[in-house]
């Protein structure tokens, strides 16, 4: 039943794979579709059906993505980058992307404002589908939990007070216009100086995107029986000065004490529902008054997530001195 699904994702993860390495004569639709041993027709059909638009469209989006973070974040000239990533002269790819965002390169340079970029589409999602996990539990890396001080911040979202979840938040969310999944992540993706991007744009999980739950007395009752608020958004430095999107809200966090509980990398498809079994057991429990702290249930604070299957699991809790 998800065959295609499947298909397609492999085409979606060969396309950032090459983007990335500058392999532009690799993501050829003729190319991808004798990989998958499929005619054009029938694999340009599929991929639009699955991800909502054609091929050449996604692929000329991707580009302009990557392109548009080498426009912010380097000095190379407009016509390197142009060259880097498929377009045939500066002009080209003015006009390009000016088309997808409004503004020229140049300008962007400049001033770089938020915009929606094409983020990368994950057709495929064992868990999304409910198929769950497959195989046994491999990776051996221990919990590690340990107490930091996170220097103050700020915390730029959008929030839902009704959701349960990750999935759940996002389909809550995708009926308020300007607030679905991708133009957010698009926008957020675009955001100069995130603290906790690691230069990664193949995938959201690595471009600083985090899930969070503020304490709110008016939010839903969380499974501790803490009443929160559901959030998605990044931090920034607390002297952030850039442009907020509308649809967006900033907070100011102090600095303060948090437990951080910690799982090491691990195999999404085989691995992902025990994994956060393994961190729920550990939270609960943990021996918070053996430590010196307890959890700090204020409102205002901050529970962070942390959910990069390529390198760490982790929940950060706010805590405050017994």
């Amino acid at each position: 039943m998800y065959e295609w699904q499947k298909q397609i994702q492999l085409i979606v993860d060969e396309i950032d794979e090459c983007i990335k390495n500058r392999n532009g004569e690799a993501i050829t639709l003729r190319f991808l579709s004798r990989k998958l041993g499929y005619s054009e027709f029938h694999t340009t059909r599929k991929f639009k059906e699955i991800s909502g638009m054609p091929f050449r469209d996604y692929l000329r989006h991707r580009n302009l993505a990557f392109a548009l973070k080498e426009v912010r974040d380097s000095e190379k000239s407009m016509l390197d980058i142009a060259f880097d990533y498929g377009f045939s002269s500066h002009e080209a790819f003015t006009r390009a992307f000016k088309a997808a965002y409004g503004v020229t390169p140049s300008e962007y340079r400049k001033k770089p404002l938020p915009l929606v970029l094409r983020t990368k589409i994950n057709p495929f999602d064992r868990y999304f589908f409910g198929l769950g996990e497959i195989g046994m539990m491999k990776s051996t890396d221990d919990l590690k939990i340990y107490g930091v001080t996170i220097p103050a911040h700020k915390f730029l979202h959008i929030k839902n007070y009704e959701s349960n979840g990750y999935w759940d938040f996002w389909q809550k969310q995708s009926v308020i216009p300007g607030q679905d999944c991708e133009t957010i992540c698009g926008l957020l993706d675009s955001i100069k100086g995130k603290l906790d991007d690691d230069g990664g744009s193949e995938t959201n999980s690595s471009s600083g995107q985090i899930m969070a739950y503020i304490h709110d007395p008016v939010g839903r009752l969380c499974d501790w029986g803490i009443p929160r608020t559901e959030c998605y958004g990044v931090r920034l430095p607390v002297d952030y000065k850039g442009e907020i999107p509308p649809q967006m809200l900033m907070m100011d966090i102090p600095e303060a004490e948090y437990m951080v509980f910690e799982h090491g990398p691990f195999d999404y498809e085989q691995e992902n529902r025990s994994v956060e079994e393994k961190l729920e057991k550990a939270m609960a429990d943990f021996d918070f008054a053996g430590s010196g702290y307890c959890l700090d249930t204020s409102p205002g604070r901050i529970v962070y997530v942390f959910h990069d299957p390529e390198r760490l699991w982790k929940y950060i809790r706010p805590v405050r001195k017994l």
